[in-house]
């Protein structure tokens, strides 16, 4: 089976795990679908091991095939971005621009640090004794939160208004951060060369501020080809063609891709949707934009959940990864927190806030996909691929805050709604 078949086949089970969901489980939509994914990789996995079944090591075969790091940071990714940040509303961004800026800037780098140090004090204290640089990685990667499905909880709950822009603008921006980060620790890690705070500031302006006003310039070209068309297939093609031709110029310029998806979303949803797009191709961008991003995140939380049928799972790591797990939250606390002790001096917020941000922080496939970029077979730490060790220590922590995480914010929400009605 090759990787396109096996694409679509998983495409259309997702679709029917979010179907069946509705009768049954009645969980929130990726929420359902990671855990159907993922027990659907247990029972592969002993079939395998102990039925040698040939229809379950065929599909783990062809699932092998799948280069997970390239479908996600240089395909889906893109599209992802651009559709979330179609949705964010501008004004409502303004009102809120400095916490979300310390939050991706400032919160991403705070929570890399610590769990950076964290995990080097720790994982040697257990005996995995690996270099600073390599645990800075694994804090690089692991420091961006992807609140996908709680997002969806946020909305369909009508949650707080601060707290619901918060989440949204931060998680859409410190994708963008928390990828040039982990590039610039990439590159330091395995290029050999000595860090120099030079070295590292250019690499991490010309990602972040190039991807910013290559966004910016995308977002410019789209809203003046889409304002003189009177075709509304046309402008809808023009706005697929930023997440997808876009994107790929942004990689091919090593300039921040992510970064600039989110800025043209922004731009493009908030400028020319009501400028370029009369009222009823309007509805035709969001239902357009809506679907396309349903779509891929049910296919994206199937592959997180199936990747398991790959890894070569060993209780060892397993353990590592559940060690991880509170230490990532605590640092998720003290990143969000610490800046909070600052904005509560000009401005008064939810009680629940800083809860709803730590716990509602989850973690998902960009972690897994930066995970798999580490290459394999360059360190070895107690006979373990340094690769294996950090992709399954990963896994638990994101299936952990997908599962687990997101299936419990809902009553933190509740809490926060109550009293913002008794105030």
């Amino acid at each position: 089976m090759n990787a396109w078949y096996f694409l679509c086949f998983l495409s259309a089970v997702s679709v029917f795990i979010a179907f069946a969901n509705q009768y049954l489980l009645r969980l929130q939509t990726t929420i359902a679908i990671t855990t159907g994914s993922v027990a659907m990789s247990l029972l592969l996995m002993a079939l395998i091991k102990f039925g040698g079944n040939d229809l379950a090591a065929s599909i783990s075969e062809a699932f092998q095939g799948l280069n997970f790091n390239l479908l996600l940071l240089k395909g889906m990714l893109g599209f992802l971005l651009f559709a979330g940040a179609l949705e964010i509303d501008l004004h409502l961004l303004r009102q809120q621009r400095w916490e979300i800026t310390i939050m991706a800037l400032f919160s991403t780098l705070l929570s890399t640090v610590l769990i950076g140090y964290a995990s080097f004090w720790l994982l040697g204290l257990l005996g995995w004794n690996l270099p600073l640089i390599y645990c800075m990685l694994f804090g690089a990667l692991i420091s961006p939160t992807d609140p996908i499905a709680v997002l969806a909880i946020i909305k369909k709950m009508n949650a707080p208004e601060k707290i619901s822009v918060q989440v949204e603008g931060e998680s859409l921006f410190n994708d963008g951060v928390g990828l040039v980060v982990f590039t610039t620790i990439f590159a330091l890690a395995f290029s050999g060369a000595e860090p120099t705070f030079s070295g590292v500031a250019e690499l991490f302006l010309i990602d972040a501020v190039g991807g910013i006003v290559f966004g910016a310039v995308l977002a410019f070209v789209a809203h003046w080809c889409i304002c003189r068309s009177n075709d509304s297939s046309i402008e809808l093609l023009i706005t697929l063609c930023i997440p997808s031709a876009g994107y790929a110029l942004a990689n091919v310029i090593d300039v921040s891709g992510p970064l600039a998806m989110v800025v043209s979303g922004i731009v493009i949803g908030n400028i020319t949707r009501t400028v370029g797009f009369s009222e009823h191709s309007q509805f035709t961008l969001s239902h357009f934009w809506h679907t396309v991003d349903a779509f891929l995140n049910a296919l994206l939380f199937l592959l997180i959940g199936l990747m398991l049928v790959i890894m070569p799972v060993s209780w060892t790591e397993i353990g590592l990864g559940l060690v991880m797990i509170p230490l990532v939250l605590l640092a998720r606390f003290a990143s969000v927190a610490i800046p909070y002790i600052g904005f509560k001096r000009f401005r008064t917020y939810d009680a629940h806030a800083i809860k709803i941000l730590t716990w509602g922080g989850l973690r998902g496939g960009l972690a897994l996909a930066m995970a798999a970029s580490i290459p394999k077979d360059v360190l070895f730490v107690n006979g373990v691929d340094y690769h294996t060790l950090l992709l399954m220590m990963t896994y638990v922590v994101v299936i952990f805050s997908i599962v687990v995480q997101g299936s419990t914010i809902a009553p933190l929400i509740k809490r926060s709604i109550e009293a913002q009605k008794s105030a």
